[in-house]
């Protein structure tokens, strides 16, 4: 799957509710995600690992979608100028 595709994917099932949720509290998801996976990183297993990167892809590709950005366009820069 493309980030693209991801996208596309999160926007069919969560577009129109996570757009009535608005920026901040998908900003605040997000944050809460990346808590869960920093827990699983250092405690959990391969699996619980796995899951919470996909939970912190899914809610990024949200806010993304909810700011008109695009995920492959943000990651750009890392193939023509990496920091």
């Amino acid at each position: 799957m493309t980030l693209a595709e991801l996208q596309e994917l999160v926007e069919r099932l969560y577009g129109e509710g996570d757009r009535e949720r608005g920026l901040a509290p998908t900003v605040a998801w997000l944050c809460e995600e990346m808590g869960e996976l920093a827990q699983a990183v250092r405690k959990g297993s391969p699996d619980e690992q796995l899951h919470e990167f996909g939970d912190v892809l899914a809610w990024l590709a949200s806010l993304a979608n909810q700011m008109g950005l695009s995920l492959d366009e943000a990651m750009q820069r890392y193939v023509t100028n990496p920091p």
